[in-house]
């Protein structure tokens, strides 16, 4: 091995001490090693960027986007939302959770599943008394146990495949990690559903602790004719004991009626009046056919569609000393007050008869230009955006889901390219309205497509010099002599390893090569070598920092690192048991 093969491992091998040791995230380090590669001239330009014009890159991206047309359009929370609300205790909750994620997760990326499931999750639990931590782990252990039946179901997945095609090797097919795949969610989950209810902690979440007092406004919100709560009771609802928000009344035919009890049944035309955080509210504004009420104490369907604003009254604005009614918001600023916050109380009387002080925080539907035109207005002392705040596009749910099924099946069947069949799906979301250009723009995670990028660039300059055989030489020497299955389990562990102590797409970048290696040194096929590193990168539950669903899940349920630790090795132990035995079953060696 020549200079450039020392250089590249040495490369590799800063590059893995940097991430372990956080010194800057995956893709800043990842890329730092692809251009040091570049700049010796051990990768021409071509080649070290090649990774990034790889067909499974743009796939990954493309789904990013395919995930949040379904968040957006509330498709995720009617299926997978509502069969899960519908649970009376923690064993049911449960039962229809994991399951239901595994399989949505197997043809959508887990993260924004994830993302979705964990208020809808803490929501459930404190309404039922129940600790979050309870639910968490296994929400996000089930969204990777889905992610293997399908090569689109994680990022992880689709990086094997982009590595595959850059080695000229036959393609990863839609479901051809399913057989293996398969019986490791089906073992994983009874795992979840049996033994790691006895392994999971009872502890509270960063948001139940939290006591966020300082954000509590005072909304009303008018249940239209086509709202799903009618005829439900305030707990079937599941609107009692809402985290961080309480349903103060409800006013029915000129008549209030407080406190609220938890049999009280839902009708068309109520006015909930509710007190609590920010963050509760916009959840509610995602519940089809609640119509947050305004100012001027009419439902706002119109409004819907806007952004949602936060702005404090400065002591020099014109508002002070006038109702919301008569400060006609409407006409001078051209949004709606939602909310009113005065130092952590709630302001009594009706919404447009509020009198406004210097201080008060009110929650605004406004138009997408308010933010430029008032952020250095001197009627307010601060104008933010409430991110995540837009409500879903109820009516154009069944259309999110009919085009996801369109893409999963041209995809599975062959007729198009997974990478194309993505496109399609996203140009087609945009057509039906199901998300807006914005929305796709920020919901595409760039920083993992950095990683795989650069990450591709890295294996290549592996396995160009030389590193990647020298690697596999050293793995070769220690389990050859036991046979190619023992090498085989030494690549999944290696690579298993590696998962967990860096980014998932960062370990498979970096083993493919050497598997590949190692396969032509003991004589045996590459293709279960190959399955190995993308079963072992996905199958990694112990470490809670080198994965995006355990950091979703991680404060909500007010985790500690040895959490993960205690739950996630057995099953850690459990999944690779079963692909070592079953991986030379469905691919011989």
């Amino acid at each position: 091995m020549d200079w450039q093969g020392w250089l590249t491992l040495a490369v590799v091998c800063v590059t893995l001490v940097a991430m372990v040791r956080e010194v800057a995230g995956p893709d800043l380090v990842m890329m730092s090693g692809l251009f040091v590669l570049a700049a010796a001239g051990v990768l021409t330009p071509t080649e070290a960027f090649s990774g990034f014009s790889n067909p499974a890159l743009a796939a990954v991206g493309m789904l990013f986007i395919v995930s949040a047309g379904l968040r957006d359009t509330g498709a995720l929370d009617a299926t997978v939302g509502r069969w899960f609300g519908a649970a009376r205790n923690e064993g049911e909750g449960l039962l229809r959770m994991t399951p239901a994620v595994a399989a949505l997760s197997a043809f959508l990326n887990n993260a924004p599943i994830v993302a979705m499931m964990t208020p809808l999750v803490t929501g459930w639990a404190g309404r039922r008394a129940l600790p979050a931590s309870r639910l968490l782990i296994p929400l996000s252990y089930a969204s990777i146990l889905g992610s293997m039946i399908t090569v689109i179901g994680t990022s992880t997945t689709l990086t094997v495949a982009a590595l595959v095609i850059d080695a000229g090797m036959p393609q990863i097919g839609f479901f051809e990690l399913a057989p293996v795949g398969l019986v490791i969610a089906a073992a994983g989950l009874l795992y979840l559903l049996w033994v790691a209810p006895s392994l999971l902690p009872d502890r509270q979440g960063a948001s139940e602790n939290l006591g966020d007092r300082w954000r509590e406004y005072t909304a009303a919100m008018i249940v239209s004719s086509d709202c799903p709560l009618i005829g439900q009771s305030v707990e079937q609802a599941g609107l009692r004991q809402l985290p961080g928000l309480f349903l103060v009344e409800i006013e029915r035919r000129g008549h209030a009626l407080s406190p609220v009890g938890p049999e009280e049944l839902i009708l068309d035309g109520d006015r909930l009046v509710f007190a609590g955080v920010v963050s509760t509210i916009v959840e509610l504004q995602r519940i089809r056919g609640l119509l947050p009420v305004t100012g001027e104490e009419t439902p706002s369907a119109a409004q819907a569609a806007q952004h949602l604003i936060e702005v404090v009254v400065s002591s020099s604005s014109p508002l002070i000393a006038r109702s919301i009614r008569e400060a006609n918001f409407r006409t001078v600023y051209d949004a709606a007050v939602i909310a009113v916050h005065r130092n952590g109380e709630r302001v009594p009387g009706k919404l447009g008869s509020i009198v406004l002080e210097a201080g008060d925080a009110l929650l605004l539907q406004a138009a997408p230009g308010f933010l430029r035109a008032h952020r250095h207005s001197p009627d307010f002392y601060l104008v933010s955006e409430v991110q995540g705040a837009e409500p879903p596009r109820h009516e154009r749910a069944w259309v999110a889901i009919a085009i996801l099924v369109a893409m999963v099946a041209t995809a599975a069947s062959g007729l198009l390219p997974i990478a194309v069949a993505a496109f399609g799906a996203v140009g087609a979301l945009l057509f039906a309205g199901c998300i807006d250009g914005r929305s796709a723009r920020q919901s595409v995670q760039w920083s993992i497509l950095v990683v795989i990028g650069a990450g591709l660039g890295i294996a290549l300059a592996m396995h160009k010099t030389g590193a990647a055989a020298y690697l596999a030489g050293g793995i070769v020497t220690v389990a050859g002599p036991l046979g190619a299955l023992a090498t085989l389990a030494a690549i999944y562990l290696v690579t298993l390893l590696m998962a967990e102590l860096l980014h998932h797409n960062a370990a498979v970048a970096l083993m493919f090569p050497i598997a590949v290696a190692a396969a032509s040194q003991v004589g045996a096929d590459v293709r279960p070598f190959v399955m190995a590193v993308a079963i072992g990168g996905c199958c990694a539950f112990a470490s809670p920092v080198t994965y995006q669903t355990h950091l979703i899940v991680y404060a909500p349920g007010g985790y500690r690192f040895m959490d993960f630790v205690r739950v996630g090795l057995p099953l850690d132990l459990l999944s690779a048991a079963i692909a070592i035995v079953g991986i030379p079953i469905v691919w011989p060696l």
